[in-house]
């Protein structure tokens, strides 16, 4: 019987060896990383300075435009005018966005709500509807986020994997982490509810305007504050579980 080692086999042995010492590079680089820079994680979560703008200029510019305008010009009326100038803004933001071959995820996240609430809005001939897609879609938000952590597998907490820990599971047998995740979680809901509540109680009163700045102010301002916020909480929480860790052993 031949002992040699077939030739394929030994060209091969050196690429073998180097993808293994590769792998263990790798695992002990995910083993020993650290949580991403504070401003690393907002900027991931919000889409970047770009994001956050981009995502804000369809319904700003409604709101500005929607109280400004005259009742009627030319053939047609100021809501109507300040309805195709604010949904023209979003497609035209997606698709400078594809033709430049960058992510659109962050430009479609409003695209949908913007383009069913200017439809509602023309047929209408009511501005409050405008933001009836928003406020029934933000009210779903504030009841699933709390479900979400009240099973124990909250909204955040998948959100959070995705941003600082490469969409990895290894959170959920992080007892103290699921905790600080759910309570958050429960805030994002209570936060989504009230915010949303009052939405509703101007859409009756009739206050398209008052409506248009709740809107406004309500939307990306709070959420960047509850990003901020939820990041710098888990990562006390996790800052004090490991100087915990050694008083433990």
């Amino acid at each position: 019987m031949s002992t040699e080692t077939p030739a394929h086999e030994t060209e091969n042995a050196p690429k073998q060896a180097e993808g293994r010492e590769a792998a263990e590079r790798g695992e002990q680089a995910v083993e020993s990383d650290e949580l991403p820079p504070f401003t690393e994680q907002l900027s991931q979560q919000l889409g970047g300075v770009k994001g956050v703008v981009e995502a804000a200029v369809p319904i700003t510019l409604f709101v500005a435009l929607n109280p400004l305008l005259p009742d009627q010009m030319g053939p047609l009326t100021g809501l109507q005018w300040s309805i195709i100038i604010s949904a023209a803004s979003a497609f035209a933001i997606a698709g400078w966005r594809a033709a430049r071959k960058e992510s659109i995820r962050h430009a479609l996240n409003g695209l949908f709500g913007i383009a069913l609430g200017a439809f509602l809005a023309w047929r209408s001939t009511d501005a409050r509807n405008f933001y009836l897609p928003g406020i029934i879609q933000g009210s779903i938000y504030g009841v699933l986020l709390i479900v979400s952590a009240l099973v124990r597998h909250p909204i955040i907490g998948w959100i959070y994997a995705v941003v600082a820990q490469g969409g990895k599971k290894e959170w959920r047998q992080n007892k103290p982490l699921v905790d600080i995740l759910s309570r958050l979680t429960i805030l994002w809901g209570i936060v989504f509810l009230l915010k949303n509540a009052a939405r509703i109680w101007l859409y009756y009163l009739d206050y398209d305007n008052a409506l248009g700045l709740v809107t406004l102010f309500g939307g990306w301002p709070v959420t960047i504050a509850l990003t901020a916020f939820t990041i710098w909480a888990v990562r006390r929480r996790m800052r004090a579980v490991e100087a915990a860790a050694p008083d433990e052993d």
